[in-house]
């Protein structure tokens, strides 16, 4: 009776994971790395739960074979399709409030990629987004496992639509959770103070031909395609959540916060709290910034989907450091001209430090960010503008 149990469970057992690959083209086929640590939902039980010092021993193994970059680099690992050129500079603030992070192999999934660039802002805003861009892939890790995981046991997920809306659905879960837990973890850490400070979040992940793009605050994601006579055009995949944005001002002012601009910053629009002139926050959704979270600022993130054709050539991922001084269509040319795609990122960031200098005088340069995701082998990079 035993061994009838063992092997009708060990039947279901296949039968779910079959299910379950299938939404994803086949995560278990044989070019693809599925940890043993990554659990199917059978039921109401759940097995091979993925726990902390399984994803610790991941990320570990990661960046053993380099395939984790959170600094100024390249990632440009063996067979891959992507190749990632990073940089950071830090402006002339104290510290460098900014983070990047790009994870090849993502989860160990041969086909998945993960990027992200992270601004802090306010006192603790380095501490921030370095807290952010640390917990955030492990968190969307077991956040996809698991909505995948629920999915695959629905018998109605696959009846209501096809593969491109279940992979898109499933991802925009995975992040609306991450994001929520995130920002629980930073109101209860104990020595990382976000009441007045928090930090952007713009992340991508990459599996096959899909991008998710998911965005929280005013960094940017931008794509370069290339158009019908062969240049390169911008498409801009986010949107900067200003405060000045109708949905946005709406949801702040109904919440009794107020949005206008200082006299002396014509143009620049804040959230300030109902009676007092604090915090003076340039956009509209953050992780942390606690202090206005109850006054319409939010953590919600804009998750959307694109499928990669053979005229996409590469995503810049910035933060505001870049898209304050440099317009997506003047980003996509220096990217474009650089001759050594390992050094695209240090390019764009140099070019807007200069551009600091010329265009806002008198202004001090904020930190600067950008990641240069290519989507084809480095050696032919299309360069054409």
């Amino acid at each position: 009776i035993l061994q009838k149990q063992f092997i009708s469970t060990q039947k279901k057992k296949k039968s779910q994971m079959d299910k379950f690959s299938s939404l994803f083209g086949g995560l278990s086929c044989k070019n693809t790395k599925m940890p043993e640590s990554f659990y199917i939902k059978i039921g109401k039980k759940c097995v091979n739960d993925v726990g902390k010092e399984v994803l610790k021993s991941m990320i570990r193994e990661a960046k053993k074979n380099e395939l984790i970059l959170n600094s100024s680099g390249v990632v440009d690992a063996c067979g891959s399709k992507n190749f990632a050129s990073v940089y950071s500079k830090q402006g002339m603030k104290a510290a460098n409030q900014d983070c990047v992070l790009v994870w090849e192999e993502f989860g160990s999934q041969e086909d998945m990629m993960f990027c992200g660039v992270f601004d802090g802002h306010g006192t603790w805003g380095h501490y921030v987004s370095k807290h952010v861009r640390d917990s955030m892939p492990s968190s969307l890790l077991r956040n996809w496992q698991e909505t995948l995981a629920a999915a695959s046991d629905d018998p109605k997920f696959e009846l209501t639509a096809d593969k491109n809306v279940r992979q898109f659905n499933i991802w925009k879960q995975a992040y609306l959770k991450t994001c929520a837990a995130v920002d629980r973890e930073l109101k209860q850490h104990p020595t990382v103070d976000a009441f007045n400070s928090g930090t952007t979040a713009v992340t991508i992940v990459r599996q096959g031909d899909n991008i998710f793009i998911s965005n929280v605050g005013d960094s940017r994601a931008v794509l370069a395609t290339a158009s019908d006579d062969g240049t390169l055009v911008p498409v801009q995949l986010t949107i900067d959540f200003k405060p000045n944005l109708p949905q946005e001002a709406e949801r702040i002012m109904r919440c009794n916060g107020r949005v206008f601009c200082l006299d002396d910053e014509p143009g620049v629009h804040r959230v300030w709290l109902p009676a007092k002139a604090t915090p003076g926050l340039a956009m509209s959704r953050a992780l942390g910034d606690f202090c206005v979270k109850d006054f319409g600022v939010i953590s919600v993130p804009e998750v959307t989907q694109r499928s990669i054709t053979s005229k996409d050539q590469f995503i810049i991922l910035a933060t505001d450091g870049v898209w304050d001084v440099i317009s997506n269509q003047e980003a996509v040319e220096i990217v474009s001209s650089t001759p050594d795609k390992r050094k695209a990122a240090k390019r764009i960031v140099e070019c807007a430090a200069r551009a600091w200098k010329r265009k806002r005088r008198g202004i001090a340069a904020d930190d600067i960010s950008a990641i240069c995701l290519f989507f084809h082998p480095y050696a032919s990079t299309a360069s054409k503008v």
